[in-house]
């Protein structure tokens, strides 16, 4: 059964366009946007206040463009993207996608990397993208060094993103700037205009992304022109019911805190809103006071959220309602599962939030479904996007064609990527050929269920990625459910929930918890872990009780985006056990 979005969702008001790059669709009103002069300034630095209006950035992109043209010898017309490509490992600032838009505007790939990257894993992405430059910050500049020297990039084809001085500190005079190149690209002879020929943009790679690496080496995700475009469409087609109640031009103020590397911050933020006319206030990383005072001073309306920030706000309501937090009207979190339980402790403390959340991957360039604001279903990640269909597949490869019942699902959208870079294996085994005309399906890898909302709509549950699903005598526990529960625990923190053997069951589940700071000294670790165990047999299914235990641990390691990065507990605990049985 193939399911399809809710009737209340409005179709694309026309086709994504397939021959214009990123750059003119996103800073041209041609093409459906907010009219630059009505919009809000697209970035502004939640630390220093430093500010462009839509107009001044269109006219900074072309001026940066000029000038690498003239830096690198690159012309829009001349040569392939692949001769093209620039990585980006900073930071957010405010002309990050300034830098990318000007990339596109040669007809080039930015390549965005992780900033929490080491120089190894960082000279991989370089090597295996073939970047001929790279684009970093003063904070990471060390680093960023280290990698270029591996990937046979000199330093002079290093150069800086400028940061706040609040933030950075003084600028390195040894390394060029993008506020430098921008100034001498006024100077400079305009551009030819890019002659693309029918349908170039639904088949060049306009950012090449890295999958997070959970499992093996990252892998390199070809997303095209037209893959962003259509997502930028879907975003602000599903959400125009709710926005054109909205005084004005329907434009708000939003936070930009998540990384601008990760496919959320990326096409969600820094592009959908501001297509819509949105306000970006920049924020280069996550520190809970610098975060709040930012929300307070510049009256943020939307924040765009991953659970563990989430969890921090519920759980240091102390510091939090120190802060004004009146402006706040919609949470949107995604890259991670939100429990339901999480959920309502937030509502709790905030009735009059929209706690929203949404589903989606690099491979689909982001967003698949979302809660619609008149439609939240605590747990769910909403209703399909326009031109988003489903199928929800048995691990036996059968369509499943009622409610409840789980399976992976598979997405087709006009958002699915072009595939991965040089790894016909994984693109063999993540995507299906087009056999309707309406395009490639794609397998996620997460397991599913669909569901009628008390409203009637479909919703969408995600359940867990499958290959971490715990087996306990042949049933299903989800990591993610258990993980959402202990977080009610008045003693946890924070959590994370992995398969251990068991003889008897397969597996069992076990617990590592980093303790809330309720917990007092003199409380024994054993007695708080048993309590914790209790927690669960009161509200859970045997099969789902921890019997692996409940270890402690400082901190729960994640990616950037908040992704549990359960491997690493995996071979924690694999590496614990070969000891003791060493030891035995």
């Amino acid at each position: 059964m193939v399911f399809t979005p809710p009737s209340w969702v409005p179709a694309l008001p026309f086709d994504p366009p397939d021959s214009i790059p990123i750059s003119q669709f996103m800073l041209d009103d041609t093409y459906g946007r907010c009219p630059l002069k009505d919009s809000r300034n697209p970035f502004t630095c939640g630390l220093s206040g430093k500010t462009y209006t839509a107009l001044e950035m269109v006219d900074r992109v072309d001026y940066l463009a000029r000038s690498l043209a003239k830096e690198f010898g690159w012309h829009p017309n001349k040569g392939t993207e692949w001769d093209k490509v620039i990585g980006i490992f900073a930071l957010n600032t405010v002309d990050s996608m300034t830098l990318a838009y000007a990339v596109h505007r040669l007809s080039g790939i930015a390549t965005p990397a992780n900033a929490a990257y080491s120089d190894s894993e960082l000279e991989f992405q370089l090597k295996s993208s073939g970047a001929k430059a790279l684009f970093t910050c003063m904070p990471l500049l060390e680093t960023a060094l280290k990698a270029a020297k591996g990937a046979g990039i000199p330093n002079n084809r290093v150069y800086i993103l400028e940061m706040p001085k609040e933030f950075s500190g003084t600028q390195s005079v040894l390394f060029q700037t993008v506020g430098k190149l921008i100034d001498a690209g006024k100077t400079l002879p305009k551009l030819e205009a890019l002659k693309w020929e029918k349908g170039q943009g639904a088949k060049q790679t306009a950012y090449l992304c890295y999958s997070s690496g959970t499992s093996g080496l990252p892998k390199g995700v070809m997303i095209s022109h037209q893959n962003v475009i259509a997502n930028v469409m879907q975003i602000a087609a599903f959400e125009k019911p709710i926005r054109e109640k909205r005084p004005g031009t329907g434009s708000e103020v939003v936070l930009g805190l998540l990384p601008l590397s990760h496919i959320y911050g990326l096409v969600v933020i820094a592009q959908a809103s501001t297509w819509r006319g949105d306000g970006c206030i920049i924020m280069p990383k996550f520190e809970l006071q610098s975060f709040l005072k930012a929300i307070q001073d510049h009256k943020i309306v939307t924040l765009y959220l991953v659970p563990p920030i989430i969890i921090q706000i519920a759980k240091n309501q102390s510091v939090v309602s120190k802060y004004d937090l009146s402006s706040v009207n919609v949470i949107f979190t995604g890259a991670a599962p939100l429990g339901a339980e999480t959920a309502e402790e937030l509502q709790g403390f905030y009735p009059s939030w929209k706690i929203r959340q949404g589903y989606g991957l690099t491979e689909t360039s982001t967003v698949v479904c979302s809660s619609p604001e008149t439609d939240i279903w605590f747990g769910s990640s909403g209703s399909l996007l326009p031109a988003t269909t489903v199928k929800i597949v048995s691990m036996e490869g059968v369509e499943i064609t009622g409610y409840d019942q789980p399976g992976e699902l598979v997405v087709q959208s006009p958002s699915v990527v072009l595939g991965y870079l040089n790894n016909d294996k994984a693109n063999k085994e993540t995507f299906i050929e087009d056999t309707d005309g309406k395009g490639r399906w794609m397998r996620t890898g997460d397991e599913a269920v669909i569901r009628k909302a008390p409203s009637g709509y479909e919703h969408v549950f995600i359940v867990d990625r499958i290959k971490e699903l715990i087996k306990v005598k042949g049933l299903q526990v989800p990591p993610a459910e258990l993980e959402a529960h202990l977080l009610t625990h008045p003693a946890v923190a924070d959590c994370a929930v992995i398969p251990v053997p068991d003889d008897a069951a397969g597996e069992v589940p076990k617990a590592f918890v980093v303790k809330s700071s309720s917990v007092g000294l003199e409380e024994n670790d054993r007695m708080v872990a048993r309590d914790i165990c209790k927690h669960v047999e009161t509200h859970k299914a045997r099969h789902k009780w921890l019997k692996g235990g409940v270890e402690f641990l400082d901190v729960i390691p994640k990616s950037p985006s908040g992704k549990i990065l359960r491997r690493l507990l995996r071979d924690k605990e694999k590496e614990a056990r070969r000891q003791k049985g060493a030891k035995l």
